[in-house]
């Protein structure tokens, strides 16, 4: 049984609109997704309290899915302390729900797969503006799900990279990557083991770009098997991504 004095770990499973937020990860003079779940966290606790998050989410990203944890030297009624949550926190932060985890539960480093979706939209929608990315003109469907079978399995991503990436390498295995019809747009589902730094917005925004014929399969495929960031097409924007699965 655990004193008092042993940190006991507890889970966090939230979403939240990103809009108004610089990400996850606390930021210099920046609000984030962290900065206020450790704020509320500290203020119910009465202690203060660091928050782990399952990875780092860009300046305008959201998350409908996003799980944090945080050590805590008692025992807590969960119930409580999500329906307190709930209370403490901004509207545009949404706790799902708090557990006790074992010791060895890390937020970041036990997850096996994260899952994303990019929508695209090709008329205004003023209730999802914030949501999905506009876009003009006529795409090739078939053709940028042609380009994604490249994309499935280990490769060196770094053409899709902002920077240098975490562990100092760009190798990641995409276990899904695919395009749907939507009734207003369409919508890009990609899962992987792990991302890097920009990768997802990069990759949307290359799809387009292939979708417009600007960018031919042969080059597609050299990008990924190690090309730099000059290679591919810009970054598509922020608001238009949801981290949206983490799987343990």
């Amino acid at each position: 049984m655990k004193t008092l004095i042993d940190n006991m770990r507890y889970r966090l499973d939230l979403q939240y609109d990103g809009t108004t937020y610089h990400g996850w990860q606390i930021q210099p003079n920046a609000p984030s997704v962290e900065a206020e779940i450790e704020k509320a966290l500290s203020t119910i606790l009465r202690e203060p309290i660091d928050a782990v998050g399952c990875g780092r989410t860009d300046t305008g990203v959201h998350a409908s899915f996003f799980t944090a944890h945080f050590d805590y030297s008692k025992e807590i009624d969960t119930q409580k302390l999500t329906y307190k949550l709930r209370q403490f926190l901004p509207e545009s932060i949404a706790i799902i729900n708090t557990r006790p985890v074992g010791d060895d539960f890390h937020a970041r480093f036990s997850a096996i797969s994260r899952a994303y979706v990019y929508r695209v939209q090709f008329r205004n929608n003023p209730f999802d503006r914030h949501f999905s990315h506009q876009v003009s003109g006529d795409l090739d469907i078939q053709l940028m799900n042609k380009s994604c079978r490249d994309l499935l399995g280990e490769h060196k991503f770094s053409a899709f990279c902002k920077g240098v990436p975490s562990g100092n390498h760009y190798r990641c295995n995409v276990l899904r990557a695919e395009w749907f019809s939507t009734n207003e747009g369409i919508e890009f589902h990609i899962s992987a083991n792990r991302f890097l730094r920009n990768m997802v917005r990069a990759i949307v925004g290359t799809q387009l770009e292939i979708g417009r014929g600007k960018i031919d399969l042969e080059s597609h495929k050299n990008m990924i098997n190690g090309g730099s960031r000059s290679d591919a097409g810009m970054s598509a924007p922020a608001k238009g991504l949801t981290l949206c699965e983490v799987v343990y």
